[in-house]
């Protein structure tokens, strides 16, 4: 098993175009939490260190690579439709799929419960690995290597047609909402229709200093949705 994991960061190593001064930084990236479960030292006695911190990390890097790409190749767009695509581009699905183009999956180092029950090909853990591993380059390799990496991972998301659907139109909602400082959305049931069997309900979305906007749907998790949804679309963000 060993073996085969040393192939595959071989192989994430040549994937990745970048040799590791600090091969450490590699090692966290690629280590779940799960394998320490909590404990706070390793089978050595030292500091037991996952890839949550660098997860942290990358998130941000990303967001500045990404944006930064954005505004270099879209001069003439507004702040709507980069806000747009740099949501599709740095959300858990895009990670993923760059992740799984590198094989960052097979060099993960996971505990044997969580490989057991697929964390390995599991759409959250690879997300989070594929920021933390882009971390890492940039603190092995500075910007330059970050956005090589950036480049060569995400070229097939640059390559997907822009999508005018959000998956979760309510954590884009909050997102924007608290970026422009409004505070968190809130939601509130206006109506409820029909029978038991076939309800439709009418929920309200309102964030601070804008007009209030509805949406309609068979629970109140999709009418809160659709609401949601109504609001990024005049706010041209879809």
């Amino acid at each position: 098993m060993a073996d085969r994991r040393a192939e595959a960061i071989a192989a994430l190593t040549r994937a990745l175009g970048h040799e590791f001064k600090n091969k450490a930084l590699l090692e966290q990236a690629l280590t779940h939490s799960s394998v320490g479960e909590g404990q706070a030292l390793d089978a050595r006695g030292r500091p037991f260190v996952d890839n949550q911190r660098l997860e942290f990390l990358g998130d941000r890097v990303l967001g500045l690579v990404v944006a930064e790409r954005l505004m270099r190749e879209n001069p003439g767009a507004d702040e709507g439709a980069l806000s747009a695509r740099l949501h599709a581009l740095v959300d858990k699905p895009a990670c993923a799929r760059a992740a799984e183009r590198l094989g960052i999956g097979d060099a993960l180092r996971l505990s044997p419960g969580e490989a057991k029950q697929g964390g390995r090909r599991r759409e959250g853990v690879l997300g989070d690995a594929m920021e933390a591993v882009l971390a890492a380059v940039w603190l092995d390799g500075g910007m330059e290597a970050a956005k090589a990496l950036f480049d060569h991972a995400w070229a097939e998301e640059f390559a997907r047609p822009i999508s005018t659907t959000i998956a979760n139109p309510k954590s884009a909602v909050q997102e924007w909402s608290l970026k422009h400082g409004r505070g968190l959305p809130t939601y509130a049931v206006l109506d409820r229709t029909g029978s038991d069997h076939a309800p439709t309900f009418t929920v309200e979305v309102r964030v601070e200093s804008t007009e209030p906007l509805t949406g309609q749907g068979r629970s109140r998790q999709e009418a809160e949705k659709a609401a949601a949804t109504a609001l990024l679309k005049r706010e041209g963000l879809v």
